[in-house]
């Protein structure tokens, strides 16, 4: 086995992850670096961070300026439900917040939506959530009222 994939097996079976480079755990091979972080102290911060806000999403870009279709569509159904109090991250700033989010999820795309701490899913879940109507009983459950409720009463 070379040594570069044994650093990286020594760094996974002591239950790190592999990260960017702002971690200090630095595993040396013959023309290259691996960066092996410990993968607690990441994802305690997740924890936290999922938790901060009834709604949370990881997305490339901002809300105000989405950088892929995927996270202006997810940003676009919490609008058209009249969600704008959330908490958003941009995981193009941040490389180890972008594969961070992955793993703790356990889900390899962005964005990623969280709804009071649990992982909803991304934008295909979202959306299909939205076009059931499952998400207006989710943000029900959130005590945030969709304002697609208003528009349909208002409708009538």
């Amino acid at each position: 086995m070379n040594s570069f994939i044994s650093a990286t097996a020594r760094c996974l079976r002591s239950g790190a992850a592999l990260y960017g480079p702002r971690r200090a755990d630095v595993w040396s091979a013959p023309g290259r670096r691996l960066l092996c972080a410990a993968a607690g102290d990441v994802q305690k911060d997740l924890g936290e961070k999922v938790k901060k806000d009834k709604v949370v999403v990881f997305i490339k870009g901002t809300p105000a300026q989405p950088m892929c279709g995927f996270s202006n569509a997810v940003v676009q159904i919490l609008r058209m439900h009249g969600v704008d109090d959330y908490a958003a991250y941009n995981v193009l700033d941040d490389q180890e917040l972008r594969e961070g989010i992955k793993v703790f999820s356990n889900w390899p795309t962005i964005p990623q939506v969280y709804f009071n701490g649990e992982f909803v899913g991304g934008c295909d879940i979202l959306l299909q959530m939205h076009q059931n109507g499952d998400l207006v009983e989710e943000f029900k459950k959130l005590g945030i009222r969709s304002e697609l409720l208003e528009t349909e009463k208002d409708s009538k």
